[in-house]
């Protein structure tokens, strides 16, 4: 079952095509509820998705380290994100940081792991809204520090870091977030993005 789990109707996003209402309600909110908590049911749920995305010859590059707010590891992982994402990122129910296997057993380059990793977050964001969730991918944290504090193996490259929590109760978040969180979201048209014959020339 899908649950509505974006309350403000400004926040779907606006398509020239229906879309599937995991997707026009996915968004990257800041303002979370820091008393909320994610049951195991849904966490698993999350990295079940992640599982099932596609990846190169079904190499499956992508790797998760989650940490629930309160314990360590969501400790190390809130300390390696830039200030901007300390100050919101802390209310978050967990964090995750997703990483790649970058080679092989025998020491090989695995072709397009980041892209794989990029598929799986993706889903784990897609079945957050089903959970009735918010994920909010992050790029902005110091790799050389988590993979350090993480003890992360050579083979294996941070690529994103993920805050998974409830939307904050409206007018409960500190004022700098719900403005942030209630700006126009918007995308290039489609006319910009995708072509047909040559370069530029427009599709739709």
């Amino acid at each position: 079952m899908i649950v509505d789990a974006v309350p403000q109707s400004d926040r779907l996003a606006t398509s020239s095509a229906p879309l599937h209402p995991l997707i026009a309600q996915r968004w990257s909110p800041r303002a979370l509820d820091p008393a909320a908590t994610i049951s195991d049911d849904a966490l698993r749920a999350l990295f079940e998705a992640a599982r099932w995305a596609p990846s190169w010859g079904n190499s499956q590059p992508a790797r998760f380290l989650v940490g629930r707010r309160g314990d360590d590891t969501f400790g190390r992982l809130l300390g390696v994100l830039s200030r901007g994402n300390q100050g919101w990122a802390g209310a978050a129910g967990a964090l995750v940081l997703g990483a790649a296997v970058a080679r092989d057993d025998k020491g090989e380059l695995v072709p397009y792991a980041e892209y794989g990793v990029a598929l799986a977050a993706q889903n784990l964001a897609l079945q957050a809204v089903a959970e009735g969730l918010a994920a909010h991918q992050m790029s902005g944290f110091d790799k050389e520090a988590a993979r350090s504090v993480l003890d992360l193996p050579a083979t294996v490259e941070p690529v994103i870091v993920i805050a998974v929590g409830r939307l904050a109760a409206p007018g409960t978040a500190p004022a700098d977030l719900a403005e942030r969180d209630t700006r126009p979201r918007s995308r290039h048209p489609l006319n910009e993005l995708v072509f047909t014959g040559e370069w530029g020339q427009s599709a739709f």
